[in-house]
């Protein structure tokens, strides 16, 4: 499997819409850019409404 140019998968926040970008990460939340959501602790929480990361689902352009 390559990881040359692939970008990582975005995430979105049912409860508000809000969308995990990994490329940016949630430095506010403790998690450094760059940080694929899969490696987010699952005590991390939605930045945005206080969701959990299972309310989270593979976003879709």
């Amino acid at each position: 499997m390559s990881t040359g140019t692939t970008t990582l998968q975005r995430w979105i926040c049912e409860s508000c819409g809000f969308i995990y970008e990994p490329e940016e990460g949630d430095p506010d939340g403790g998690i450094p850019p760059g940080t694929p959501f899969e490696e987010i602790p699952d005590s991390w929480f939605c930045p945005v409404c206080g969701a959990r990361k299972r309310d989270f689902v593979p976003y879709e352009d």
